[in-house]
């Protein structure tokens, strides 16, 4: 069984959960049409509660790069629509047909049509929360350090907003392909990560060009000192995005004066059975960074 089936897995157990979604007070929007590439459209989900509280969660919808709109199910944003978020659930152009920095480019627009239509689904454009697991962690630290505003003389007055997002709380993220698990170790497409190849595309396939991908798309080389606060939850027993990732990207956080925290889970893998209940901790953290609200004791 291969790896990149196994994240797959992952994926469909991480969004949909091991129980029936649940009955919530919230309405739900299909489908919504936040881009298009080569005649197909990109979507979101949009989950409003009943009582929003005026500021939006963007969860990644992604395992291994790949997404699918099946994988959405509102009980994965439970803890999130209890307190008033409201959420948009991203679904990106998925490998082998397109490649990360495509996947890449596609949840900045995200973000971006959401800030545009900000006002539309009642909440605060420079208040964005962003989320999600393994590759979906891995955008999400993109967004936070690489995002920023679009061409101002873009065609689509949506391409002109910004990307960037004011707060991250995710799960066990890559975040240097280049040192991956020890130092000098090259996972663009190679390693551990060799099941997850066609993600990396063509330009994987020579050492020449793991170099220069790797650095592009490793969210460690973009840190800095005004990026969003981050919170990062990773398992110590994780064997595929080992917890070196998180450590070496906290470090270098740190190093330049960017608010990052990394809870550590004691024999936590890629995932874990009782995953739904840290996403209280994600709240928490929204809460705290973006609504000033400090979490009880």
């Amino acid at each position: 069984m291969s790896k990149k089936f196994l994240v797959v897995c992952w994926l469909l157990l991480f969004s949909v959960g091991i129980f029936a979604e649940t009955p919530a007070n919230f309405k739900r929007t299909e489908d919504v049409i936040y881009g298009r590439k080569f005649g197909t459209a990109l979507t979101l989900d949009v989950f409003k509660p009943a009582k929003p509280n005026g500021y939006g969660i963007v969860f990644m919808v992604s395992g291994g790069w790949f997404s699918a709109h099946e994988a959405i199910k509102a009980q994965t944003y439970e803890a999130f629509l209890d307190r008033g978020y409201t959420v948009f659930a991203v679904v990106h152009g998925s490998q082998p047909k397109f490649q990360i920095p495509e996947v890449i480019e596609d949840v900045q627009r995200a973000v971006r049509f959401i800030r545009h239509n900000a006002k539309k689904y009642g909440v605060d454009p420079d208040k964005l929360g962003v989320s999600g697991g393994s590759a979906g962690g891995h955008l999400s630290l993109i967004l936070a350090t690489k995002g920023g505003p679009g061409p101002k003389d873009a065609k689509d007055p949506i391409d002109r907003e910004s990307s960037a997002v004011q707060c991250v709380a995710c799960f066990f993220p890559p975040t240097d392909f280049l040192n991956y698990g020890d130092p000098g170790t090259n996972a663009v497409g190679v390693g551990i990560l060799k099941d997850f190849q066609p993600a990396f595309g063509p330009e994987a396939k020579t050492e020449e060009g793991r170099q220069k991908l790797g650095r592009e798309i490793s969210p460690i080389y973009f840190v800095h000192t005004n990026q969003a606060p981050i919170l990062i939850l990773h398992g110590d027993a994780d064997k595929l995005v080992p917890i070196q990732q998180a450590e070496t990207f906290l470090a270098a956080s740190e190093k330049v004066g960017g608010k990052t925290k990394l809870v550590v889970k004691k024999g936590g893998g890629h995932g874990w059975a009782d995953w739904t209940k840290d996403f209280a901790l994600f709240t928490d953290w929204f809460d705290e960074q973006l609504r000033g609200i400090k979490p009880k004791e």
